[in-house]
This record gives C-alpha cells, structure tokens and sequence, in this order.
C-alpha cells in the first residue's frame, strides 16, 4: 500500500481573525466597570452595564496590575484568598471580565477611568503612531511628551462622580501622582500617594468610610514587574501574589458598612521560551519588514504601520509567515470584528493610531525587536493578546 501525504502537509492552518476571542465590550469588560459602579451611586449619564453586579453605597476597586485569572486559579496555595473569592467573581457569578485589546496597562487603566472602549478612548496599545508626527508614542511613559487632554479628550468617571456628591479618591504610589497617564485615566477627586501597600489599603479604608457614597480605587503594581522580569513561573511572583492576597485581605478586614470591594486586574501575563521558535526577531526578519514603516505595540499585539501604497502586501506577508500563531487582520477587519471595541463606534482621531495590519498572538510567541526594543524583547513574561491567560481578569467581591 502506498502512502500518500496531504496535500497540505507543509502549509499550517492559518488562523482565523474572525475566531479571535473579542473582549465583551457592554456587557463585562473593565470599560463597563465604573460606569456600572457610579450608575448605582445615582451618577447621571451612566448605565449599568454589568448586569450581575448589585449597587452599594460604597464601592472599592482594588487593581492589581498583571494578576489575571487564570493566574490565580493556578496559584490556591499562594493566594489562598483570592482563591476563596473567585465564586464571588462577576456578582456571584464565578466567571471574570475580559480586559480588552490589547491586553496592556495603559489601554486597561484608560479603559477603567473613563469607562470607555479602546476605541473610542483612544489609547488602543502600549507604543502607537500619533498620526500628527508620523513616530511612534509610548502610551505608557508617555513618550515623547503628547498634549494629554488632545490626545484623551474625554471626562474619567472619577471626575464625574466627584462632581456628583460622591467621595471620591485615587491611593496609589507617590510617583503617578503627576504622570500623564493618570491625568487622562484617572483623575477627579483627590489623589493620595502611599508608598507601602499596607499604608494604600489602610488609608483606602478610611477613604471609603468618609462618605455615605464613596468610590475609592486603588492600585499595586509590582506584580506585574516581577512577571516581566522573572516570569509567572517564578518564585519571585509567586512571593509577590502572596503578598497581594495578604493585601487584599486587610483591606476586605477593614471595610465600613455597606461597602462592595472589587478586586480586578488590568490584564494576565503568559511566559514566552527564550528560543528563536517563540521571539521572531522583527529586526533581524527582512521578510517581515518589507513595507513596514513603523513597527509598534509590544510582543503579543503589534500594530504594523505600512509603506503608503503597501498595505495589502504586508497583510498577506505577515498573515503568510505568522498567521498560524497569530490572529492577523487588517485594521478595518479588527474594527470591524470588535477588537477595540463595539463596532462602528471608533472615533476619528483613533484611526491613524491603530496599525494597518494587527497581529495577535495565540502560541506562547512574541515579535520582539532586538535592535528598537533591546529592554522589551528581553522581557521573560509578556501580555497583550486576546489569550484567556492574558485577557480575562478578577472581579472578586468582598460587601459589607
């Protein structure tokens, strides 16, 4: 008997875009969670959009930057708290929220504050280009330095509250107190800087019991750097996790009556092998960087800005040497098919900044930039895709 090998024996099946798992923008992203919160709180001009979730007089949100659910389920005897809490998720519900595209701090953190999708808030990755000098602009250090109110236009959910009777409060670390960053995602009302995390969630506490409506958040970011730097396969982030779970429950000790205590994240965190299979060089890839202008994003979401003339070329390159570990659309295709938001609902100033082509990944890869990003192609975790590792988060409650 003879054998005969499939016809495509060497073409991997490409991914679909349309099969990527798009965030659950109206109904449980971290865009719809302050809305839902404040719309309880009386604010005018908001809806609940998370329908599970009960009002409260007083509402918390704990973020802890990189603690994402499947990280926590993963983790009982580190965090066994925060695995005590995970029925409570979502209302009672069990189930997470989804972050949004790209799964990155600054697009989570302005989709929190304002209370709006990536598109229309209109920081849709960590570096994207401003369309206004053709370079690329750092979302998250904020650079090179970029108006902020032109560049995020629109009210954070704090302000709104504040402006509504509520009390409202940031306790965060000293050092964003004046950053851009928090100026266009979460501003409003008063900022009060704390180095240590038992000082943030004391002091969070007592903010929470010095109005009859309150909304405080705060935020613990070194989890998410001990990721980067060592992995969630690390015992220096698992320390960090326990550290956090003993946070969290100080605080959910600590809370005045009829408080609601939400724990989330901004996004989860996958491990990518150092190993030329999983970090495709981009600038070491010719192929690749055909009719590629600019190159932006990070490791698992890129926005790939074309040579005018050239985009079709490069979406059929990229979707050729990539596409069967990356979901790899076009910009009118991932608008289209909700990556940043509910379709047809992208502002105008937003457009130029979203890539030609967009590549996501689903393997446990990265396109680094050895050369443009030596700090970030060394990175040991990455984030930023649509993976249930990256994309789902908490919404662990405590109520009182």
């Amino acid at each position: 008997m003879s054998y005969s090998a499939p016809s495509n024996w060497d073409e991997p099946e490409l991914l679909d875009p349309a099969g990527a798992p798009v965030p659950e923008y109206g109904s449980g992203s971290l865009a719809d969670l302050l809305p839902t919160l404040v719309a309880g709180q009386g604010v005018p001009g908001y809806t609940a959009a998370i329908a599970e979730l009960t009002p409260a007089d007083r509402n918390c949100v704990f973020l802890v930057d990189g603690m994402g659910w499947e990280q926590i389920k993963a983790h009982p005897d580190e965090a066994p708290y925060l695995n005590s809490l995970l029925a409570t998720s979502r209302g009672g519900t069990g189930r997470p929220l989804t972050a949004g595209f790209p799964a990155t701090t600054a697009t989570s953190l302005a989709s929190v504050g304002t209370g709006l999708p990536p598109a229309r808030h209109g920081l849709p990755g960590y570096a994207v280009r401003n369309p206004d000098t053709g370079g690329l602009m750092n979302q998250l250090r904020w650079n090179p330095w970029t108006p902020p109110k032109a560049w995020q236009p629109y009210p954070t959910v704090f302000h709104e509250a504040d402006a509504a009777g509520v009390a409202t409060a940031q306790v965060s670390s000293p050092a964003f107190q004046t950053t851009p960053l928090t100026k266009v995602a979460l501003s409003g009302g008063t900022f009060l800087g704390r180095l240590s995390g038992e000082e943030r969630v004391d002091l969070t506490a007592e903010r929470l019991a010095a109005g009859d409506r309150s909304l405080v958040y705060t935020y613990y970011s070194e989890l998410d750097g001990a990721g980067h730097r060592h992995g969630v396969d690390s015992d220096a982030w698992r320390g960090q996790l326990m550290y956090v779970d003993r946070l969290v429950q100080r605080l959910a000790e600590q809370l005045p009556p009829r408080t609601a205590l939400y724990v989330t994240a901004d996004h989860g965190m996958v491990d990518v092998p150092f190993d030329e299979d999983s970090r495709i060089d981009f600038d070491e890839d010719w192929e690749l960087g055909a009719g590629v202008a600019l190159l932006g994003g990070e490791g698992r979401a890129r926005h790939v800005y074309a040579v005018p003339g050239a985009e079709a070329d490069v979406l059929t390159v990229w979707r050729e040497v990539l596409g069967d570990r990356f979901w790899v659309a076009s910009r009118e295709e991932a608008l289209e098919l909700g990556w940043f938001g509910p379709p047809g609902e992208c502002d105008e100033r937003v457009l130029g900044r979203i890539g030609d082509v967009l590549a996501a990944a689903r393997a446990d890869v990265a396109i680094t930039a050895s050369v443009n990003e030596p700090n970030e192609s060394g990175l040991a975790g990455m984030h930023g895709s649509m993976t249930a590792a990256e994309q789902l988060v908490p919404l662990l409650e405590v109520r009182t």
